[in-house]
C-alpha cells in the first residue's frame, strides 16, 4: 500500500525534525517514521470503519420513514440496503476485522451524529435516491458505496476526524483513497483481507528506513558534497527542506540500485513543489543534476538492470 514517494516524504520529515529539534535522537526519530508508517495503514482502516457505520443509519432512516403518520411513495418503497447487502454484511460480521476495530479503539471519541449528517447528507444525492428505487445487484451496490465515499471525503468534518487522529491525513490522503476504493471494488471480504495493504517490510525498511538513517549519519559528508555546486549560495541561506530532499536524493542515487537516477532526481524536484518554496523546483533539480552528473563522470553511481543508468 505504501508508496515510495510517500515513504520519502515520511523520511524528510523525520529529518526537518531531526534538524528543528536538538534533542530528538536519531533512534526517536526512527520509531516517529515506524509510527508514521503505520499510521497510513491505520488511517485506512479508519475509513473503512466509518464508511460501515454511515451505512448503519441506513437502518435508523427506515424506522424513521416507518413511524411517519403521512408516508410518501418514497417512504413506502424504503428498505435499508445499503446496510443489509451481502457486500457490507461481509464486513459487519468479519470478526476479525471487527476485533481489529475495536484493538484501535475507532469507536472512541466519534460522535454518532457525525455519521447520521454525513448519511443525511448522501440520502439527499440523487444516485443514492435512484438506488433505492431499483432493483440492485452487487455492483450496483459496489457503486453506491464509492459514491458514499466520496461524499465523506467531501465532508468537512470527516476530514477533520482524519486530521485529528492522525497527522499523515493530507500527504496519505490519495494512498489511502486508493487502497479503499480497491477494497471496495473486490467486496465481498473475508478474513483478515485488510492485512494485505500492510506496508511491505522492503519498502519501509530497506528503503525507508535506510534512506533516514544513511542520510543522517552521512551529513557532513553530504555537506561537502554541496557546497562547491552551490556557486554564489550560502548553504546556510538555502531552504532547509531543499537541502534535506538534495541529501536524500544523492544518497537514493548512490546507494538504492534498483531506481533509476533520473527517476530519483526527478522524484524529489516534485517533492521540492509540494513541499518547499516557488523557486525550489528549479534550486533542487539543477543542484541535483550537477551532482549526478559529476558521481557518473567518476563512475560512482552504479544501478542494476538494463536502461536504469538513464
Amino acid at each position: 500500500m505504501l508508496s515510495r514517494r510517500n515513504v520519502r516524504v515520511k523520511v524528510m520529515q523525520q529529518l526537518y525534525s531531526l534538524a528543528q529539534d536538538k534533542e530528538l535522537s536519531l533512534a526517536g526519530a526512527k520509531r516517529a517514521y515506524l509510527q508514521s508508517v503505520q499510521d497510513t495503514f491505520l488511517l485506512y482502516l479508519l475509513n473503512l470503519y466509518c464508511i460501515t457505520r454511515v451505512c448503519s443509519f441506513a437502518e435508523e432512516d427506515g424506522q424513521t420513514r416507518l413511524k411517519k403518520h403521512l408516508k410518501s411513495e418514497d417512504d413506502i418503497k424504503f428498505t435499508p440496503k445499503l446496510y443489509n447487502n451481502p457486500l457490507i454484511s461481509s464486513l459487519v460480521n468479519n470478526k476479525v476485522l471487527q476485533a481489529r476495530f475495536k484493538k484501535e479503539r475507532f469507536d472512541e471519541g466519534l460522535d454518532e451524529d457525525l455519521f447520521r449528517k454525513i448519511y443525511k447528507e448522501f440520502a439527499k444525492e440523487e444516485p443514492y435516491i435512484k438506488y433505492l428505487l431499483a432493483d440492485s445487484t452487487n455492483e450496483d451496490t459496489i457503486e453506491i458505496l464509492l459514491e458514499l465515499y466520496r461524499t465523506c471525503r467531501r465532508n468537512e468534518l470527516f476530514n477533520e476526524i482524519m486530521d485529528d487522529r492522525f497527522f499523515g491525513w493530507s500527504d496519505d490522503k490519495s494512498l489511502v483513497i486508493g487502497a479503499l476504493k480497491k477494497t471496495l471494488k473486490a467486496l465481498p471480504a473475508e478474513g483478515s483481507f485488510y492485512e494485505e495493504h500492510q506496508p511491505d517490510e522492503e519498502t519501509v525498511k530497506d528503503f525507508g528506513l535506510f534512506l533516514l538513517t544513511k542520510t543522517y549519519e552521512e551529513d557532513a559528508v553530504l555537506e561537502d558534497m554541496i557546497k562547491p555546486v552551490l556557486e554564489n549560495w550560502d548553504s546556510e541561506r538555502v531552504a532547509l527542506i531543499d537541502m534535506i530532499l538534495i541529501k536524500m536524493g544523492i544518497i537514493e542515487m548512490l546507494n538504492i540500485k534498483t531506481i533509476p537516477a533520473k527517476v530519483t532526481l526527478n522524484e524529489y524536484v516534485e517533492l521540492s513543489k509540494q513541499y518547499s518554496t516557488d523557486k525550489s523546483k528549479e534550486f533542487v533539480n539543477g543542484l541535483l543534476d550537477k551532482i549526478l552528473k559529476e558521481l557518473m563522470e567518476r563512475g560512482q553511481i552504479v544501478k542494476e538492470g538494463r536502461g536504469l543508468m538513464e
